[in-house]
């Protein structure tokens, strides 16, 4: 994939190296206030409450150096390293491809994009307190995309897909959540969900994975289009990771058995026959089949 000094995005936030804790700015502050409060509520004297506050404000100094001490940040906070580089100009090509898509076939709606938070190991999200383990993932309250570079790494080794367009794919997978988001596609799985039928649930939740594939397929169709940022065997990379994280192949790895109720993402085969099906046709209004078909059709 060609990327390496191309335009990066503005939307990145860099938080490797800070605990869930100080990626919120710190808990100090918030611990002042908390404790200042409930001593005067117990009527203690002053000069307790000043001590106690005076404590707080050590711990969010000790926070805010343990932060900084092992981070080798650029002026722009984080690290800026290959790895940043990398989905900074990622993200960049989602936000000019989105942006004219949804001029040209989203009515009324402009395209907003998302930030993208770099983490390492866990992070605080809109969505709660996430680890690594569970992989990217994008969260609708807050709108942003989180990434763990180490991911790449896993997908690589443990799930055999490497290559940087396989990364790519990924990334641009996360994004069309959130373009799922913004135009509503979504919706029906949240409803759903309400409901509290698990089976249902879970099938409207492959739809929508399916779906983004589908849209991270329109993403590379025009991305190549505009930028002619895929080289040969980029393809076969984004197939075979579509391919290596379906809900089948991660069930049979994982216990040697395949249990179809429990697919929230979708098999091996319809991950990357969505993904493919969105390069070839590079229409988002072709992703809505996907609400109208039956499931055992996906």
């Amino acid at each position: 994939m060609r990327w390496k000094g191309r335009e990066r995005s503005e939307n990145v936030e860099d938080r490797r190296g800070m605990s869930p804790q100080m990626a919120m700015g710190g808990g100090g502050g918030i611990l002042i206030v908390i404790i200042v409060l409930v001593m005067k509520l117990l009527d203690a004297p002053p000069g307790a409450q000043e001590i106690a506050g005076e404590i707080a404000r050590k711990l969010q100094e000790g926070q805010q150096a343990a932060g900084n001490a092992p981070v080798a940040a650029d002026s722009a906070g984080g690290i800026d390293d290959e790895a940043r580089e990398f989905i900074a100009v990622v993200l960049r090509d989602t936000e000019a491809v989105w942006t004219r898509l949804f001029r040209e076939q989203v009515r009324n709606l402009a395209y907003t994009p998302p930030k993208l938070v770099i983490f390492s190991g866990s992070v605080n999200s809109g969505c709660g307190v996430a680890e690594a383990d569970i992989g990217p993932f994008y969260c609708p309250r807050d709108q942003k995309v989180y990434l763990d570079p180490a991911f790449f790494e896993d997908l690589a080794r443990r799930h055999r897909a490497p290559g940087d367009f396989a990364q790519a794919y990924v990334i641009a997978h996360e994004v069309a959540h959130h373009v799922q988001n913004l135009t509503g596609y979504s919706r029906v799985v949240d409803e759903a969900r309400q409901k509290g039928d698990e089976r249902q649930s879970n099938q409207m939740s492959v739809r929508l994975e399916l779906q983004a594939d589908f849209l991270a397929g329109v993403w590379a169709h025009y991305a190549h289009k505009e930028f002619a940022i895929m080289e040969p065997g980029d393809m076969e990379e984004a197939i075979t990771a579509a391919n290596q994280i379906g809900d089948d192949t991660l069930q049979r790895e994982a216990t040697g058995r395949v249990q179809p109720d429990r697919y929230t993402h979708g098999t091996s085969e319809q991950r990357a026959r969505w993904f493919g099906r969105g390069i070839r046709s590079g229409r988002m209004e072709d992703c809505e089949e996907l609400v109208r078909v039956a499931y055992e059709r996906l």
